[in-house]
């Protein structure tokens, strides 16, 4: 069949209203941006050896701003269920911490995983904003 016909044929097929009810608005559908793509930072002092079995890419992660920390008052710790695995380096979290202060709505996620003597090389994660 030529293409010209195969379109005539699709224009004379029944559309269905249940095509038109699975469109949503603009303002419906959630996008999210890419913040930051990085390590987690004190891997090894945390439970993420004991957790290391649990841990799946694409696993969400929560992050828990700590501004008492002592060290960085732009603090944000990294937790995979119930157990710490780290924060998020102290070089990266500046952006992170003012919008979670702002309570915009920041989440994240285990973006690879790697069995390695350095815990700088073990773990990363990706950081989304919902937009």
């Amino acid at each position: 069949m030529e293409r010209r016909g195969f379109l005539k044929f699709l224009s004379l097929l029944p559309v269905s209203p249940f095509l038109f009810s699975l469109r949503t608005r603009k303002e419906d559908i959630a996008k999210k941006v890419l913040l930051l793509d990085t390590v987690v930072a004190g891997f090894r002092y945390y439970d993420g050896e004991r957790i290391w079995d649990g841990l799946s890419v694409e696993d969400p992660v929560t992050l828990i701003r700590e501004p008492e920390n002592p060290y960085d008052q732009r603090a944000i710790e990294v937790y995979h269920r119930k157990g710490k695995i780290g924060y998020i380096p102290r070089v990266d979290n500046t952006a992170i911490s003012q919008l979670m202060d702002r309570r915009e709505k920041v989440y994240a996620s285990i973006s690879w995983l790697k069995r390695d003597d350095d815990p700088w090389k073990r773990v990363g994660i990706k950081v989304w904003l919902e937009v």
